[in-house]
């Protein structure tokens, strides 16, 4: 841990940084700094000598090497949007924000080697249309993709709903570029598909939550635009069939099957009770719903002919209780809609305990059912808020109050809840993070479940990387 810097060093730090990035970019003053020091659920708050703003990757390396000179520790930072306070200061040492928000630009579009070359601090969201102009699709999407950026995507190895299709973030990315901590630069940005020239540096970045380096640009992957999709919500009775609508799914639509989400009757309760404009599309609630989609480079009626066949075979098997097809553009929106709403459903409900945690496919049911069993055994009339990308095995595991009990007492019980969830997902071999990363929220859970081989990898990276130990501290490791 190093030392609070004297009022000199943090002068002559502050000079270097203003010198580097122009003053109006080095943020001082309380009123602008605030934003950048709270992570998105208001769960940390942090404290920062300074939030400096680059707007190069030369900037970048410019203050990185005056944190480095100085000993003040770097905390990177994207749309600030992530769920386990990684991009949020702790109290280990003095530190500053690095926010990337002002590397933004699309760098190039190449259709032909189908690669997209974009700055850490481009939204998503402007990653996906820069795409689609040249009539490509850039597969990362979730949620918050209006305002997390590329960065932040990758430093979390980000998952969303494509995931089954397309990969992680970590799939979709051929080349970076990084400083390091020492402020130099790494310029890795290959469009290759094979280079087996020595270590994967890429990769030990990606999902790395900026704990080895920055992330400054980095070329992804690109797809052709599919002429169609075809969109549907179908009525399941548990987890089980789910699954057994999946393998359905996968043999009938084969790459075609770019979606498939489960949602429990319990989360399109709280959709509906809480944004009532969104309308559940069946006659009577139903245990699980799984939500659809195909994908098809052929034509609307080739993919709607594959779907009509999947879901005659369904019904046939008795997987599927009921299954509403999406008729138009809106209502494939609206479908997603009640997807998408869950979580902020969950805030406007009230506080509740949430696991991003990742089981094998199969074992998925298995983990449900014991998991609610021995949650409500600990704690009767827990409500149970799942769902999540089944495809890939990825289950939001949220557990809320049981009805009209304090929220703030309900969370004093929240050790109990996460060692009863995650013991059970490391005896399904599972995952205790899936996409959200670790930060500072499962850093020290993690270590439960790793194995001392593993952390003891994981360390020495770190030492090779960040000896001085500035790069994002207390987190991961």
């Amino acid at each position: 841990m190093t030392q609070a810097p004297t009022d000199a060093r943090l002068h002559s730090f502050l000079s270097l940084c203003r010198a580097a990035l122009g003053p109006t970019h080095v943020l001082t003053e309380a009123e602008d700094t605030a934003a950048y020091l709270t992570d998105w659920r208001r769960r940390y708050t942090g404290e920062a000598l300074a939030v400096l703003l680059p707007g190069t990757t030369e900037e970048v390396a410019a203050a990185v090497r005056a944190c480095h000179a100085h000993q003040i520790a770097i905390v990177p930072q994207g749309g600030n949007t992530g769920l386990c306070g990684g991009a949020t200061p702790d109290a280990s040492q003095p530190s500053v924000v690095l926010s990337l928000k002002r590397l933004n630009r699309i760098r190039q579009v190449d259709p032909l080697n189908n690669t997209i070359t974009v700055e850490a601090g481009a939204i998503l969201q402007q990653v996906q249309q820069a795409a689609s102009e040249h009539d490509r699709l850039f597969p990362l999407s979730l949620a918050a993709e209006g305002s997390c950026t590329i960065g932040g995507n990758l430093a979390t190895n980000a998952g969303g709903t494509g995931v089954l299709r397309y990969g992680n973030t970590r799939e979709l990315c051929l080349g970076l570029e990084v400083v390091t901590a020492s402020g130099e630069v790494w310029n890795g940005l290959r469009g290759l598909r094979k280079d087996n020239t020595g270590y994967d540096l890429r990769d030990l970045f990606i999902g790395a939550e900026g704990t080895l380096g920055v992330i400054t640009a980095a070329v992804m992957k690109l797809y052709p635009a599919p002429r169609a999709r075809v969109t549907a919500l179908a009525a399941v009775e548990d987890p089980r069939a789910a699954l057994a609508l999946l393998a359905l799914a996968q043999r009938h639509a084969g790459a075609m099957l770019t979606g498939f989400e489960l949602m429990s009757a319990m989360c399109l309760a709280l959709v509906t009770r809480h944004y009532p404009q969104l309308r559940y599309p069946f006659h009577r609630p139903h245990p699980q719903v799984v939500l659809l989609e195909l994908s098809d480079s052929e034509s609307a009626e080739h993919a709607r002919a594959t779907f009509e066949t999947l879901m005659e075979a369904a019904f046939e098997a008795g997987i599927v209780a009921d299954a509403v097809v999406a008729e138009s553009v809106q209502q494939s929106r609206d479908f997603w809609n009640l997807r998408e709403h869950i979580p902020l459903a969950q805030v406007e409900e009230g506080k509740n305990i949430k696991h991003d945690i990742a089981v094998p496919i199969s074992r998925i049911g298995d983990f449900i059912a014991s998991t609610d069993a021995q949650l409500q055994a600990a704690f009767p009339g827990v409500r149970m808020v799942t769902f999540g990308h089944l495809g890939d095995g990825n289950l939001h595991y949220n557990v809320s109050p049981p009805a009209g009990q304090d929220h703030d007492a309900f969370l004093a019980h929240q050790d109990a809840i996460n060692r009863i969830v995650h013991d059970s997902v490391h005896a399904h071999g599972g995952s205790i993070s899936a996409e959200h990363g670790l930060g500072q929220l499962k850093r020290e859970e993690n270590r439960r479940y790793k194995s001392e081989v593993e952390l003891a990898m994981m360390r020495a990276i770190k030492q090779a990387l960040d000896p001085l130990g500035l790069m994002n501290p207390g987190k991961v490791v």
